[in-house]
């Protein structure tokens, strides 16, 4: 039989054997975030850990996060123009939150990172999608769409950035004295 050049050429032992080295993943996949959206939600991990302290230093959470803090200046422009960061300029400048870690939704997040979050084109909350796609008018597949969209939305829209911020222990400084302690009373201690 004659070769027509494009076949595979049989696999050897130590190609059966060796286990294949696992590329790392950032959203190559069919419904994926760009480094925008996961790096921008690093950022406003790093605001919420640092909420009510006042501004924080872009530079110090670039470092925290071990990202490039160019690249952060660019997310952060847009989280301020989306109304979720406010700026401070000068020596004790930086970045805050603009309203409380529980009052930030991450579909809110990354809307301002990424745009609408649509895994097709005709599933955008954009109406101007069916002159874009000439199939909308007679399109059945666009509700497999829909739906992708919307438990994605739907699970986004139900976490806020407080879900993704460690609660914080009391220092053991802040720790009650074992021995000052006051027993509790009632129906907890025996009679």
């Amino acid at each position: 039989m004659k070769s027509l050049g494009i076949e595979d050429r049989p696999l050897t032992t130590q190609e059966l054997t060796a286990p294949t080295p696992r590329p790392a993943f950032h959203g190559s996949g069919a419904v994926a975030f760009s480094t925008k959206g996961e790096y921008g939600v690093r950022l406003m991990v790093q605001l919420a850990r640092r909420f009510g302290t006042g501004p924080a230093s872009l530079t110090e959470m670039a470092a925290d996060e071990d990202l490039p803090r160019a690249y952060l200046e660019q997310l952060v422009m847009s989280l301020r123009d989306a109304g979720l960061v406010a700026s401070t300029r000068g020596a004790h400048g930086g970045y805050e939150l603009t309203r409380s870690p529980g009052d930030i939704r991450m579909g809110e997040v990354l809307r301002a990172l990424e745009g609408p979050i649509a895994p097709m084109i005709c599933a955008t909350d954009d109406p101007e999608h069916a002159t874009i796609c000439d199939r909308s008018a007679r399109c059945t597949v666009n509700v497999l769409w829909v739906r992708v969209r919307d438990a994605v939305t739907g699970a986004l829209d139900a976490m806020t950035l407080a879900d993704l911020v460690p609660v914080r222990l009391p220092d053991a400084r802040d720790e009650p004295d074992p021995v000052t302690t006051t027993p509790l009373t009632g129906a907890l201690t025996p009679s």
